[in-house]
């Protein structure tokens, strides 16, 4: 009979095929995060990945492969575009205490979700309800902090239009993509130009169920023109 691994167990083993030790306390905290995220995705869609391996890996460890290309100073501030259920800015807090996390999704039922779940884990994370546009013209964020990161499914020319006005200069934003980015890349690099960045490096690697990944490090060189970013219709129909 098969011996029916822990939360721990499968947490920990995961963790470390990707190179963390990761503390008990935050294990805890994880386990906390996954059964919130079961119990609330029972009254809404957060996830189509319910099973306990997928979450651990394909969520919570994926989302920790970004950790290593964060900056070194201990309080950066970090922005989550599209944050979801809270993919990857909850995670990398749940590791990364000190980072100053702020998550923006244009759902506020989300929002409802992460902020129930801030409570319960004891996060000190800011909530935002705006979208990733809007929020890209309000002096409060327009360039002010020192990464983006974003895990969503839009194409890269896209994502960085809503993205790289929220990176002060010097900063980077973190686009975390599927293996077989080449093309996408190369087809954002006007778009990147013209929003003040500069592609650094693409990084390929592998999460633990062997699906390939890439973080593309986009480098924030110069301050953005004011009429970016324009609205989500124009973005997404008129990609720069």
């Amino acid at each position: 009979m098969e011996t029916v691994k822990t939360f721990e167990e499968i947490f920990t083993e995961n963790a470390k095929k990707i190179g963390l030790a990761v503390q008990d306390s935050a294990i805890a905290r994880f386990k906390a995060y996954y059964n919130l995220l079961m119990e609330w995705n029972e009254k809404m869609n957060l996830t189509a990945i319910t099973d306990l391996e997928g979450v651990i890996v394909k969520h919570f460890i994926d989302s920790l492969t970004v950790l290593k290309d964060l900056p070194a100073e201990s309080k950066c501030k970090l922005v989550d575009v599209g944050t979801g259920a809270g993919f990857p800015g909850v995670p990398i807090k749940i590791i990364k205490e000190d980072a100053q996390v702020t998550l923006i999704d244009s759902l506020n039922k989300r929002l409802t979700f992460l902020q129930d779940l801030s409570k319960r884990l004891n996060l000190k994370i800011t909530l935002v309800h705006a979208r990733a546009e809007e929020a890209g013209h309000k002096e409060t964020f327009r360039e002010k902090f020192d990464v983006s990161v974003a895990r969503a499914v839009a194409a890269l020319d896209v994502l960085a239009e809503y993205c790289l006005p929220l990176v002060k200069v010097g900063g980077v934003f973190l686009a975390m993509k599927g293996g077989d980015c080449e093309e996408e890349v190369n087809k954002a690099k006007r778009a990147v130009d013209l929003l003040g960045g500069k592609i650094e490096k693409i990084e390929k690697f592998k999460i633990p169920n062997d699906s390939s990944r890439s973080i593309i490090t986009i480098r924030k060189v110069k301050k953005i023109n004011d009429e970016y970013p324009r609205s989500s219709k124009k973005i997404v129909r008129s990609p720069l």
